[in-house]
């Protein structure tokens, strides 16, 4: 009952946010991250909330923690990380693995197929 409810409401946080429309297999991967991340564009009302995390629009290629107001962890600032492929599979995978003391509390997709999906997600928010 929970796994539903979070979809539904994933899939709610996508609508609102004015993400583009993806497939549902797509829409309940990143259902987790839509609870803390806007993936609208920033000219948008929905692109200008802030969230508990930073907005999703244009991450990846982007430089981590390079969005400008957002207060990220010291270890998100100094890791000169890029979010590429690779990065963001490893850190969708553990964040705390991939980056100790990052303040990112979600626990991790362990689902290849999964993480892949929200990758490939993440490149279409441009």
């Amino acid at each position: 009952m929970r796994v539903v409810i979070f979809a539904v409401v994933g899939t709610v946080a996508l609508a609102a946010c004015g993400a583009p429309r993806s497939d549902r297999s797509v829409e309940q991967a990143f259902a987790p991250c839509a609870v803390c991340h806007t993936a609208a564009p920033p000219d948008t009302p929905a692109g200008k909330m802030r969230l508990v995390g930073p907005p999703l629009w244009g991450v990846y290629g982007r430089a981590a923690a390079s969005v400008e107001g957002f207060a990220y962890s010291k270890a998100m600032r100094e890791a000169g990380l890029t979010w590429d492929d690779a990065t963001l599979d490893r850190y969708l995978a553990d964040p705390q693995a991939a980056l100790p003391r990052t303040m990112m509390s979600y626990a991790g997709e362990p689902d290849a197929a999964k993480r892949a999906a929200i990758i490939e997600y993440l490149k279409t928010l441009r």
